[in-house]
């Protein structure tokens, strides 16, 4: 059958990667494979046991979250952030992250269909683009500074008059860079914009505390608020998912929170669509939530393989600085050819990264570099280098 003359997907930039794994065959142990953000070390032995005995099998689960969940979400945000938030009305569940990414835009336009266009970052994680074209709107990117933060004084007028969200993302996926959140709030309020922050790496935030876009205040780059204050959610949603936080991503499981106009809006249309996470899930993301204990001990984890990690692409090219926040190295490629960057790490070192450019066009002379190898996996590509 003929695919018409409609919309037709582009190859998922991972996939592109597969023609070159076999250069990485004449290492001992084969490949390590770097390019995609997927945890290797294992959930707490809580989560596991909340995920394989809650009972929820046979029954449908809530769509917007269980009660549960929903408060555990909410005292994790007074103790992460410092902020109230109400379980009931401001906040709801998601099948991880990626699929409310890729989807908001699509909802956001059937309820303001005047508007047609979705801001994000210049240089970010490929689904906000992604999202805006299946939902057939304008992706517009905007650029970003030195520090790899979002410069809010590049939108047009004509832009912002058009947007119908704004996406921030902090800690930033690649480029670990981190926004001025308070200030992205305030322009999305001033324009009647709905600004849409993506915190999934919050916990690996390395340049001061974790912050988000409902804090009422800003905490600056020392420390945090030392009180629980009321969240400010007007016009603004905070995105959280437990793949990263707790080595969860098989699990699919996250939450919204914020603005109750919009999560009421997206609760209903998303219970219409079905859109429901696994009681178990549900149940294990409850008790993950709980457990701060093995968050920490993977923050360190991430920490010491990104300052070992930034030695080794360091052998091979410029060595790079550690991020802001996330646990990727951005990593500049010798004479700007991130293709040819990808091709040495993997026949030098038998690893292998992203290409910047599937994180943006302008971004092509970078490689993504993610810290998601075992202990005894980065022993083992350190001794090829001996």
């Amino acid at each position: 059958m003929s695919a018409g003359t409609g919309f037709v997907p582009p190859p998922y930039p991972y996939d592109r990667l597969d023609e070159l794994k076999p250069l990485a065959d004449r290492h001992r142990g084969g490949l390590v494979d770097l390019s995609i953000g997927t945890p290797v070390d294992p959930p707490s032995p809580a989560v596991l046991a909340a995920l394989g005995g809650s009972d929820s099998e046979r029954g449908y689960p809530p769509s917007i979250g269980t009660p549960d969940l929903r408060e555990a979400a909410a005292r994790w945000c007074e103790e992460r952030f410092g902020v109230e938030v109400d379980a009931a009305a401001e906040v709801a569940a998601t099948i991880g992250s990626k699929e409310f990414v890729a989807g908001l835009p699509h909802w956001l336009r059937l309820r303001t269909p005047e508007r047609d266009t979705v801001l994000f970052p210049e240089i970010s994680y490929p689904s906000y683009a992604m999202g805006a074209e299946l939902a057939g709107c304008r992706a517009v990117p905007v650029p970003a500074d030195e520090h790899w933060s979002i410069q809010l004084d590049a939108i047009s007028d004509a832009d912002a008059e058009r947007a119908l969200v704004l996406w921030v993302n902090t800690p930033g996926n690649p480029a670990g860079g981190l926004d001025d959140l308070a200030a992205a709030a305030q322009w999305g309020r001033e324009r009647g914009v709905p600004v849409f922050s993506d915190e999934c790496y919050a916990e690996f935030t390395w340049n001061g505390p974790p912050r988000t876009i409902l804090s009422p205040t800003d905490p600056g780059p020392a420390g945090g608020n030392t009180e629980i204050l009321r969240a400010h959610v007007d016009g603004v949603v905070a995105v959280h998912s437990l793949s990263k936080r707790s080595n969860l991503a098989g699990v699919r499981v996250g939450f919204y929170a914020g603005d109750p106009e919009l999560v009421h809006y997206l609760r209903e249309v998303r219970k219409h669509a079905g859109f429901m996470v696994p009681g178990p899930a549900q149940a294990a993301a409850t008790a993950a939530l709980a457990d701060q204990v093995h968050v920490a001990e993977q923050r360190e984890r991430y920490l010491s393989r990104l300052e070992r990690l930034a030695r080794i692409v360091g052998r091979f090219g410029p060595e790079p600085p550690l991020p802001r926040g996330g646990f990727y190295l951005w990593a500049a490629a010798p004479g700007g050819d991130a293709w040819a960057f990808t091709r040495t790490l993997l026949a030098e070192a038998g690893i292998l990264v992203s290409p910047g450019e599937f994180y943006g066009p302008t971004a092509s002379d970078y490689v993504r570099v993610a810290a998601v190898l075992t202990d005894d996996a980065l022993v083992m590509v350190e001794s090829r280098l001996d």
